[in-house]
């Protein structure tokens, strides 16, 4: 006779499986240079180069701001988002190396460039926005959906980059039409102004693409400038002779540099040939449209 609690002594002991709780995966960069600095840090140092030279200070902002267009255009070839875009986020290449750079390197002039962190992957093509209140605001104008986020973002680091205060809020609040003010302190400041403005269209649909904003910032870098036309009549036919000309230009610019010795392009020259060789008198003419038409 068996005694009391005998047949449960007898039951094997039962296995409960408890899964893992997953730890979040660190974020990790391959990258063959160290950046020295963030976007954020550069802009915060560099109050004293905008003030005392605005021209050079706003075209490095624009090669850094055409930068960042063209890594976010390659992220969505690759189906891949930027987590959030800010300047804490993108990260600064000295390019070239320090020992090359010579005067340019103590003056801040050179052209780093620009590397984006932060970024995940995503399973279906349509991105977030990028706050709440941008969800709230395109359902109030009945808007559908779009992917929005990287254009506000682009458009706020240009506001941040030539060191003039904004918010999210203040951008797209139904009480204010009126962006912050960029002060006129070089060529490429009412360029800089009009594609920020036209970034953070309060109508989803009006907003310049990711893709256009690049197109923009190679014509502020490169030409053709508003002159152009206020000599002769905008056509087809212009464009396409323009850009002859400056493809030619180019040409011998590089083999005026290869025969002095003058060492090989730069990253600024790079972003240029890239323009020359994709650009055409078609997307030219949309493009100053854009940019030159009030």
């Amino acid at each position: 006779m068996r005694g009391a609690g005998t047949e449960d002594a007898e039951k094997p002991a039962e296995v409960v499986w408890v899964p893992s709780v997953p730890t979040p995966a660190p974020q990790v960069l391959i990258s063959p240079e160290v950046p020295y600095q963030t976007l954020a840090g550069f802009v915060k140092g560099s109050h004293g180069l905008h003030r005392t030279s605005p021209g050079h200070y706003e075209r490095l902002a624009c090669l850094l701001l055409l930068q960042v267009c063209m890594g976010l255009e390659h992220l969505r070839v690759q189906n891949v988002v930027q987590g959030d875009l800010c300047p804490e986020n993108l990260l600064l290449v000295q390019c070239p190396p320090q020992s090359q750079q010579g005067k340019e390197v103590s003056l801040g002039l050179s052209l780093p460039r620009l590397l984006i962190s932060s970024f995940f992957k995503v399973k279906d093509k349509r991105r977030p926005c990028s706050t709440s209140q941008e969800q709230d605001w395109t359902k109030g104008v009945a808007a559908p959906p779009s992917p929005v986020a990287d254009e506000l973002n682009v458009g706020m680091l240009i506001y941040q980059i030539l060191h003039v205060d904004i918010s999210l809020e203040n951008a797209l609040g139904f009480r204010s039409n009126r962006l912050p003010e960029i002060p006129s302190l070089s060529i490429y400041s009412t360029g800089l102004k009009r594609l920020a403005t036209l970034l953070l269209h309060r109508d989803p649909c009006k907003r310049v693409s990711i893709e256009q904003a690049r197109s923009i910032l190679q014509v502020l870098l490169w030409g053709p400038r508003q002159e152009l036309f206020a000599r002769s009549k905008k056509t087809l036919t212009l464009l396409r002779s323009w850009v002859e000309v400056k493809r030619t230009l180019l040409l011998l610019k590089f083999a005026e540099n290869s025969a002095g010795a003058v060492g090989s392009p730069g990253l600024e020259e790079w972003l240029c040939c890239q323009y020359f060789k994709e650009v055409t008198e078609h997307t030219l003419y949309q493009v100053t449209q854009a940019l030159y038409t009030p």
